[in-house]
């Protein structure tokens, strides 16, 4: 329901598709491991994105292709499933994708964040789902980091060409 802003009128590379707007190689997907199942739902894509730019294949946003999504209409934008799975997996796939000397680099960043949704969905109300989330995202890093040594291996790119295809600025996810 927003107007998009200039940069959507331009083709070019991005990091990672919505995967409800996606088009994959199947030998790509598949080779990369597909969606993780144990995601369930919500962030998916990302990680899924995450190990295609790692393996060194790249994302391309083509403005004129349409597609009718309406994110977040089954369960709403806050709805108790949508913020537990949401952040439970943004964990994941930082642990699990971020290669070194990035993960340390943007470590700051990622527990800043994961801070600040824990006291902003405590204030709107879902104290007990976004901790819940964030504990069972730790609990689960266990398996996380083995498949990330799994990951890791197969990386084909160097950290700067990943960092040059990734948002700049700690704001850039705010900004519309």
């Amino acid at each position: 329901g927003r107007r998009p802003d200039e940069s959507a009128n331009k083709p070019g590379e991005v990091f990672a598709p919505c995967a409800a707007a996606a088009l994959y190689r199947r030998d790509i997907f598949l080779q990369a491991g597909g969606f993780d199942e144990s995601y369930f739902c919500y962030f998916e894509d990302v990680d899924l994105a995450f190990r295609l730019r790692l393996q060194g294949h790249r994302c391309l946003y083509v403005p004129n292709a349409v597609v009718a999504h309406a994110g977040s209409a089954s369960l709403g934008k806050h709805s108790g499933f949508s913020i537990y799975h949401g952040h439970r997996n943004l964990v994941w796939t930082y642990f699990k994708n971020m290669p070194w000397p990035m993960i340390l680099f943007y470590l700051p960043q990622h527990i800043f964040f994961n801070v600040a949704a824990l006291i902003w969905f405590s204030l709107i109300g879902h104290p007990k789902i976004i901790f819940g989330a964030k504990w069972d995202a730790l609990k689960g890093l266990s398996g996380v980091l083995k498949q990330r040594k799994e990951i890791q291996k197969k990386v084909k790119i160097p950290p700067d060409a990943l960092r040059g295809v990734m948002a700049k600025g700690w704001l850039q996810p705010f900004k519309r």
